[in-house]
């Protein structure tokens, strides 16, 4: 079998710190049986007030470059998949390659919100399978408690912080087979960050507006979110040459529970075949994908030879696919 652009190692890491349902009961007016109804999540995870995007991503990328079997010198770039970067600039690739050692690589950053691992392998493919570089590092890293308004019921409960990564390189097992990536620009304005950029610069007012926590059209993401996630992940799952039913474990962004048992129902998959963990972790954005792939690998939920697909949505709007023969 001849080598293409695999994954040769996983990692992810998160925060120490749980917030849970009982505990938001007491900072907005909901309950646990409220959000686990309507989301599926228990608890998420809150980073230290001194961690940053990269702090997270640093101890997902030495994960990973540790289960690949590699050094960190041998890594050729690096790819980090955040909407919640240290800082507008430099990008916060460039930090975790200083601070991991990664002295050989190059490095960038980019944002397709929660889609953004997704994203992340598919480019990272590309630079493998064409020879330019042969080992490259993906990383999801979200402090996304950051954005969160605390007094926003229907936002705070969702979100989490946490990190994954993953080393693509030449590989006979674990092969990136398929892919499929899109965008619906139209929607851009119904998950947002509104200020802090050049369209709305920071001031005194944007700040006490509040213009500089995410906002959400919830009920139009559902919407769209189900019919996407599920058009993309069949998109890629027919380029490789499967069926749905040839799938062996889907493991999508981890938004909302009721999204992704609709995704499940509308691609046919049973509910055994779907890997969750939003119970635990909530929405980390791009870091979602990228824990649920590290936590499957390391659960043995994947075994030799099986297709698994991931799947994600997220601001842009954007959303992709990628199958992985194991």
């Amino acid at each position: 079998m001849m080598e293409q652009a695999g994954i040769l190692g996983l990692g992810c890491y998160l925060p120490v710190m749980k917030l849970t349902n009982k505990d938001m009961e007491k900072m907005v007016d909901t309950s646990d049986e409220w959000i686990m109804t309507r989301t599926g999540i228990k608890e998420r995870r809150i980073a230290p007030k001194e961690f940053a995007a990269s702090d997270l991503g640093v101890e997902a990328a030495r994960a990973a470059i540790k289960d690949s079997g590699l050094k960190p010198e041998d890594i050729d770039l690096i790819i980090v998949a955040t909407v919640t970067g240290d800082m507008a600039f430099p990008s916060t690739s460039c930090i975790i390659q200083d601070k991991i050692g990664a002295r050989n690589s190059a490095a960038f950053d980019i944002n397709a919100a929660c889609s953004g691992f997704i994203f992340g392998i598919i480019t990272a493919k590309q630079f493998v399978d064409s020879g330019f570089y042969k080992n490259v590092l993906v990383i999801g890293a979200e402090k996304m408690t950051n954005l969160v308004d605390w007094q926003d019921r229907s936002t705070c409960v969702l979100f989490g912080d946490g990190a994954g990564a993953c080393v693509v390189g030449k590989s006979k097992d674990r092969r990136i087979i398929s892919y499929f990536i899109g965008c619906d620009g139209s929607g851009s304005n119904l998950l947002r960050l509104p200020a802090g950029g050049s369209r709305i610069p920071t001031t005194e007012e944007t700040v006490k507006a509040k213009l500089h926590f995410l906002k959400m059209e919830g009920n139009e993401v559902f919407k769209i979110a189900v019919k996407v996630m599920a058009d993309a992940a069949n998109k890629a799952i027919t380029k490789a040459g499967l069926l749905c039913s040839d799938i062996d474990l889907l493991i999508p962004h981890q938004a909302n529970i009721r999204i992704l048992m609709a995704v499940a129902k509308k691609m046919g998959l049973p509910e055994e075949k779907i890997f969750l963990n939003i119970e635990k972790y909530g929405n980390m954005s791009s870091a979602s994908t990228a824990v649920a792939l590290a936590e499957a690998d390391k659960e043995h939920k994947i075994k030799k030879g099986d297709n698994v697909a991931l799947v994600a949505f997220g601001a842009g709007l954007t959303y992709g696919a990628v199958v992985i023969k194991w």
